[in-house]
């Protein structure tokens, strides 16, 4: 499989340097499509603070991609669901740490999440 980023700097508004706007994908045998991941811990009770619940993402997204035998180096499409658009650095911060500053096609969506204490969700789709 190969990954080549795509990212023109001409007739479009550039990108910063955690975005990147197109990833090709060439000859992956599998994908795997993660459901909305939260900030919950493994009997379900969310993290106390955003900070935590960013945490408890990024762990409970290595094990799901550990299950499929692939790591976050197979993460190949990031979508954010914030609660909130003050949670927009902290998101971003914590995605670039967990992927070792690896970039992939990233969209945050502000929207109200289904439980008052869901502060962030995170979808996935990763390729191998």
């Amino acid at each position: 499989m190969k990954m080549i980023s795509h990212s023109p700097v001409s007739g479009i508004y550039p990108a910063t340097p955690d975005y990147l706007h197109a990833l090709e994908v060439r000859n992956p045998s599998r994908f795997l499509y993660v459901s909305g991941t939260m900030g919950l811990d493994e009997r379900g009770i969310a993290g106390k603070t955003l900070s935590d619940q960013l945490e408890l993402i990024w762990s409970n997204l290595r094990a799901i991609l550990a299950s499929a035998d692939m790591s976050v180096d197979n993460i190949v499409r990031v979508t954010s669901y914030l609660r909130d658009p003050s949670y927009a650095e902290a998101n971003q911060n914590a995605r670039v740490a967990a992927l070792k500053g690896r970039v992939v096609p990233t969209t945050a969506i502000v929207v109200q999440t289904l439980a008052a204490d869901w502060l962030v969700e995170l979808e996935i789709v990763a390729a191998a």
